[in-house]
């Protein structure tokens, strides 16, 4: 059951591809190996796992973790079809501002989100569960984000289900990030 890191675009972000095996009792599959990441230079020592459930239209993002309490995550869909898109917010950065995508279900992978990246996805097939393993706790007072209509995705749901709290994220041309580089704070 060999896992396999695909680099993207953005440095630090990429696809975790996996073996996936059916027989007459269903479905299995291998979504983390950390071998596979180390060989790419990533290590991720899982510290929590989190997951949210999320009908068809709803879009969530773009999320992330301000130093001193930022995390790297690795997210995949064990249910459900998403779009999951990955914004380089490391100030500095060669792809500074970009965004890279994924398509995610139960059967092509994970994606891995370096610290300094935000997070997001649309549901495009529900109820769709997106799982997170995260290298660090979640921190509800360093939770934040970007509003996720400003990074200039191309969003395919015309007339999404959107949290309050998501539409009250600063737009990203008024954010000023605290991400070096590399993904560490400013100055540290």
């Amino acid at each position: 059951m060999t896992v396999r890191y695909e680099a993207s675009s953005i440095p630090g972000v990429g696809r975790i591809a996996i073996p996936f095996f059916d027989d007459v009792r269903g479905g299995f599959a291998k979504v983390f190996g950390a071998a596979a990441l180390e060989s790419a230079g990533i290590s991720f020592d899982v510290q929590e796992v989190l997951w949210s459930r999320s009908q068809t239209g709803v879009i969530r993002g773009l999320h992330f973790q301000n130093p001193p309490t930022s995390v790297a995550k690795i997210v995949f869909t064990p249910q459900g079809r998403i779009r999951d898109v990955v914004l380089d917010l490391r100030a500095g950065s060669p792809t500074y501002k970009a965004v890279v995508e994924f398509e995610l279900n139960e059967r092509n992978g994970a994606v891995v989100i370096p610290r300094g990246c935000a997070h997001g996805f649309e549901v495009l097939e529900g109820p769709a569960i997106t799982c997170y393993l995260q290298d660090g706790p979640f921190d509800p007072t360093t939770d934040t984000g970007v509003r996720w209509d400003t990074g200039g995705i191309a969003w395919r749901t015309a007339d999404p289900v959107i949290s309050d709290r998501d539409k009250a994220l600063p737009r990203l041309d008024t954010f000023e990030s605290p991400f070096g580089p590399d993904g560490a704070a400013h100055g540290g």
